[in-house]
């Protein structure tokens, strides 16, 4: 036999012993997946037992426990800004017995930090459960009863008014600059140590505005305790039926929604991401659950992994152009 022939057939051999060595190693990994729930699921919240995201994960990992016939554990993982517990879920084996619920924070803090995990490349994206809308929100004492007299009120009294936020390099300092650089306002910003303080702060007229999320606004737009001027986001809202959008009153680059979804390590099993992903969905239906959602001044959504992939993506680059061309950093 010729001997080009025989090197022929011996690669072919050695292509084929190759690929059953790796079939081999995918069967069991693909059983892995089949199987999945084997375990308990532990359901990492970034941030302290009690905010919105901590209340909709327990929401959450209540029904995935009865549905999925395996414990949901939420733990708590606070720490700088959300950074720690992203980073305990980015390095986690990738097998779906490790989920975040992450928040929009987790994009834009790729522009603000460096980061030890890539939130692009070392997530996979499941479902966004919720999104939210903020509130420009100002004191009952303030004499404005719009947007514009806010805007005449602010420039006819340079240096004397402040405006409040969750922290630097939240959704509420990036659209609270927006708003300045648009509006050509004087206005100081006072970072908090979360929206309690913020909002205490509000109520009390120790600010003059802040961008509260819908949340926490609603309570206090449902008492009269503070006026809205205006919202963020593409529909009016229920609480405030009155108050405009941003882009009604003429300011661009508010659109853009806070959200609220699940993410697992990179490499996870498609069989296991859409199968959790369909639960979540299915879940998030629930007449009860939306009822839920609903009273926390969000929006249900209960998405595919390829809807949210897609929000992300666009997402993201919007965020990081805000951040640079606002300057924002982190002091």
């Amino acid at each position: 036999m010729p001997m080009l022939k025989i090197r022929s057939r011996r690669r072919a051999l050695a292509a084929s012993l190759a690929a059953a060595v790796a079939s081999l190693g995918l069967a069991p990994m693909a059983a892995q997946a089949q199987a999945w729930p084997a375990k308990p699921i532990k359901l990492v919240v970034p941030y302290a037992p009690g905010g919105a995201t901590d209340i909709l994960a327990r929401l959450v990992a209540t029904h995935l426990q009865t549905s999925l016939g395996q414990p949901v554990v939420v733990e708590n993982k606070p720490g700088a800004a959300g950074v720690l517990g992203n980073d305990f879920v980015a390095k986690s084996a990738p097998d779906g017995y490790t989920v975040l619920l992450g928040i929009t924070a987790i994009i834009q803090s790729a522009t603000l930090l460096k980061l030890p995990y890539d939130p692009y490349k070392d997530f996979m994206p499941v479902s966004m459960l919720a999104t939210s809308t903020s509130l420009l929100s100002v004191p009952k004492t303030l004499p404005v009863k719009n947007i514009a007299e806010f805007v005449q009120l602010i420039k006819s009294q340079p240096g004397k008014h402040s405006y409040g936020t969750y922290g630097a390099g939240s959704s509420s300092h990036i659209q609270g600059e927006a708003l300045k650089a648009q509006a050509g306002l004087d206005l100081v910003h006072v970072p908090y140590k979360g929206a309690a303080p913020m909002v205490n702060d509000l109520l009390g007229g120790q600010i003059s505005a802040a961008f509260v999320d819908a949340g926490t606004a609603r309570a206090h737009v449902a008492s009269g305790a503070f006026k809205v001027l205006a919202v963020t986001g593409t529909e009016r809202l229920k609480m405030a039926p009155d108050a405009p959008l941003l882009s009604e009153a003429g300011y661009r680059l508010f659109e853009p929604k806070g959200w609220f979804g699940f993410f697992v390590p990179a490499g996870t099993p498609t069989l296991v991401v859409n199968k959790l992903s369909g639960e979540i969905a299915r879940i998030t239906r629930l007449p009860e659950v939306s009822k839920r959602i609903d009273d926390l001044g969000q929006v249900p959504v209960g998405s595919t992994p390829a809807a949210f992939a897609e929000v992300i993506r666009k997402d993201g680059p919007l965020y990081a152009k805000l951040i640079k061309d606002l300057n924002i950093k982190l002091d």
